[in-house]
């Protein structure tokens, strides 16, 4: 991008000023550290200059928003056209609480819904199973049945609203329910909006929630893709997730690598079922952490836009709308401190605004208080508001890719995509030239959990070394209780909800769900999709266990458990 009698100019310029201006500091007064490096631990320079990204090529490596490689957004106009969407994760006790909270969120300027749901509904298992007790709408709200589903969205026209969904083993029986209550709203299904997590490579890489093993599981992530692509066009139906990745330690790079990869493993599965990655492309969603380091993260936005763009061109000659990385961000809840919990308002202001400048579609902020428990109403307004502050006040979102042109920020971004980029190959060669067949194999010999972790030893090796400082935990700590008042889920919600589902099954016909049943037997045992099948089980009643019982049986547990 630059003249090279002007970088040499450049060059002997900054020479000169090591020498005559920087040189007299360092000897007299030094820096407060020998080295500075990210979150990550990816040394940092002092300086960046023109030099640093010399070979920067601004049509093939930045180009214009809207335009391949999409590493300055992937919309135009991006913020100045509408801002991202606020959508704050919610879910708790019964669906009618978790309602309550829409609503509230709704109410609070909050513009697109976000599910959580309890670890037995996670894990396939009804409220009932013994398996369940003292879980029941613990972490998230419970959901048995198509009736769960309907009290859950009450007053909500789903014609209206974009809904994501937190779940991944079950996340068939989920999505069926969502479809099937749109039926029962009268919404056409080429209207419904939402995203659908469903990514059980991430699950069985870093998150460690799953059902049956990973062939099958991938098998039943594609069902869903191929059903959703025809019947809900709108809908994303796998929301392809580093977050959790980047939870369980690893490094910035490699969040960004181990999600593309899957990403990849995911089009591979498509492509040899035939579809079109032109179709379905399009529909395919990333789901990110933003972690305290700002300038790291917004250079892993970055690089992970223009890596994508190039690896689904080169590789599988994609068009240009399934080239584009749309995501959601979630601030990094990994970095919540229980000791002032307040300081965590700052921590989480700094992570959305890395997500904003690093061109997030959408966004949760977490709760300053979720490192206690489950979020208080004051504590998600806080959290909403910090969004509402950035998008209104702050003026970052009046300019297209306002951190683009930063000698930092551009160097960084080539280094994150070199690195993320090394990481795919090495799984693609794992693989005998597939990504997929590369990600099962490292599934299969520990070869992401040994990445992951090893990242997660460093890492907690310099806090405690003190080289990693953690406000509040290892430096500026204090003695007394800042402890706030916290929320909890009452002791009754359990047998509330038992009782709900024992009232469903009461009043359910069960040859209708058996037959219904019967029919996602025969869909699982003849290799067909699925999902058509498992909507009408749900209509007629079917639990999530019952579903996800059969795909069991057929498959078999993985881990067992189940």
């Amino acid at each position: 991008m630059y003249d090279e009698e002007d970088l040499d100019a450049i060059r002997s310029a900054k020479e000169e000023w090591e020498e005559e201006t920087l040189g007299p500091v360092l000897d007299a007064y030094g820096e407060r550290q020998d080295r500075f490096a990210t979150v990550s631990n990816h040394e940092l320079d002092r300086l960046y200059t023109p030099d640093d990204v010399a070979e920067t090529d601004y049509e093939e490596d930045l180009g214009l928003p809207g335009e391949p490689p999409y590493t300055r957004g992937v919309y135009p106009t991006m913020y100045r056209g509408r801002t991202w969407t606020m959508r704050q994760f919610a879910g708790y006790g019964t669906a009618e609480e978790t309602n309550e909270r829409f609503h509230y969120l709704i109410d609070e300027g909050q513009t697109g819904l976000s599910t959580a749901f309890d670890m037995p509904t996670l894990m396939g298992l009804d409220s009932d199973d013994r398996m369940s007790d003292g879980e029941v709408g613990k972490e998230g709200v419970a959901v048995d049945t198509l009736d769960d589903m309907a009290r859950l969205f009450d007053g909500i026209d789903l014609g209206e609203v974009s809904t994501s969904f937190t779940i991944n083993p079950s996340a068939p029986v989920i999505y069926a329910m969502y479809v099937a209550l749109a039926d029962q709203q009268g919404v056409p299904r080429e209207q419904v909006r939402g995203t659908l997590q469903n990514d059980m490579f991430k699950e069985f890489i870093a998150q460690k929630e799953w059902v049956i093993p990973p062939e099958p599981s991938l098998r039943l992530v594609t069902d869903v893709i191929e059903f959703s692509v025809n019947e809900t066009p709108k809908f994303s139906p796998v929301s392809i997730s580093g977050y959790h990745i980047r939870e369980a330690g690893s490094t910035a790079a490699q969040e960004l690598a181990f999600t593309l990869a899957d990403g990849l493993g995911y089009v591979e599965d498509c492509l040899d079922r035939g579809m079109d990655i032109d179709e379905f492309g399009p529909t395919l969603s990333f789901f990110f952490n933003s972690h305290n380091d700002l300038l790291e993260e917004v250079a892993k936005f970055r690089a992970g836009r223009r890596l994508w763009a190039r690896l689904t061109d080169e590789w599988y000659d994609a068009g240009e709308q399934a080239q584009q990385m749309k995501f959601h961000t979630q601030t990094a809840g990994q970095s919540l401190t229980a000791q002032q919990p307040l300081n965590n308002i700052v921590r989480v202001t700094i992570q959305a605004l890395a997500g904003v400048l690093g061109g997030t579609q959408s966004l949760h902020t977490n709760s300053f208080d979720e490192a206690l428990a489950l979020p208080s109403e004051e504590a998600v307004r806080v959290a909403l508001r910090t969004q509402q502050i950035i998008a209104e006040e702050s003026g970052v979102a009046d300019t297209v890719d306002p951190l683009g042109g930063s000698f930092a920020v551009e160097k960084l971004t080539d280094e994150m995509e070199a690195e993320a980029l090394e990481y795919i190959e090495e799984i693609k060669d794992m693989g005998d030239g597939s990504v997929r067949d590369g990600i099962l194999r490292g599934i299969d010999d520990g070869y992401f959990q040994r990445e992951i972790q090893d990242s997660a030893y460093e890492y907690q090796q310099r806090v405690e070394r003190g080289e990693e400082v953690v406000v509040g935990v290892n430096e500026y700590t204090i003695e007394e209780d800042t402890r706030p008042e916290t929320m909890s889920v009452d002791k009754e919600t359990q047998d509330r909800q038992r009782t709900r589902l024992a009232e469903t099954k009461e009043e359910r016909d069960d040859r209708e769900v058996e037959t219904a049943l019967d029919g996602v037997r025969a869909a699982t045992r003849e290799g067909e999709n699925v999902m058509p099948a498992v909507i009408e089980a749900v209509k007629a009643k079917a639990t999530v266990q019952e579903v996800m019982s059969v795909f069991a049986d057929h498959y078999g547990s993985y881990g067992g458990g189940f």
